[in-house]
């Protein structure tokens, strides 16, 4: 069965190899016009397509995971801040009457965002210095304990969970004293 198995046929050349693929092929027809050529390419671009594919698609699906899990936890610290704000709407409304002001409200409820926050970020730097001696034949030109990737992924999370607790805090600002009196 002859053609059943691909071949590979490499040209060293010096100058770009794929301005030669015609002058190649027509050499090769020359000699049997039955061969047929199928995948030109130069050496870095089956390099590129076979060997580091795997790689890549490494780095993709691991990059979709880490933007999925920001948005979760975007969404986790909105739920939570929204939640306790609902929550203590009957609290707030006092504080107001009390004399309590939009800007001190906000402090408080950015504030209860702010210790979330923190205590995430203390537990998740432990963590991953604890897993990353695992992953560690995943990590590329990084060290596990690069102390600039923790402080730009910590950076990362602290603004997305500071965006996510604004939202709350101003609509716990908007508290009208008088019905959150009547509430219960």
């Amino acid at each position: 069965m002859t053609g059943a198995f691909e071949r590979l046929l490499l040209v060293k050349t010096t100058g770009d190899p794929l301005a030669l693929v015609n002058a190649v092929r027509r050499e090769i027809w020359a000699i049997d016009r039955g061969i047929a050529l199928t995948g030109t390419d130069s050496l870095d671009g089956f390099l590129r397509r076979y060997m580091f594919a795997e790689p890549r698609f490494a780095m993709i699906l691991l990059g979709i995971f880490a933007s999925t899990g920001l948005v979760l936890a975007a969404i986790g610290v909105y739920s939570v801040i929204a939640y306790t704000v609902n929550r203590q709407t009957h609290e707030i409304g006092i504080r107001m009457a009390l004399g309590a002001g939009q800007g001190d409200v906000f402090r408080l409820v950015l504030g209860m965002g702010l210790r979330l926050l923190a205590a995430g970020a203390a537990v998740g730097v432990a963590a991953s210095l604890a897993v990353t001696r695992v992953l560690r034949h995943v990590l590329v030109n990084v060290s596990p304990y690069d102390p600039l990737t923790l402080a730009c992924v910590v950076l990362v999370l602290g603004v997305v969970g500071l965006s996510a607790c604004y939202f709350p805090a101003r609509r716990a600002t908007r508290v009208d004293p008088m019905v959150a009196l009547r509430y219960e």
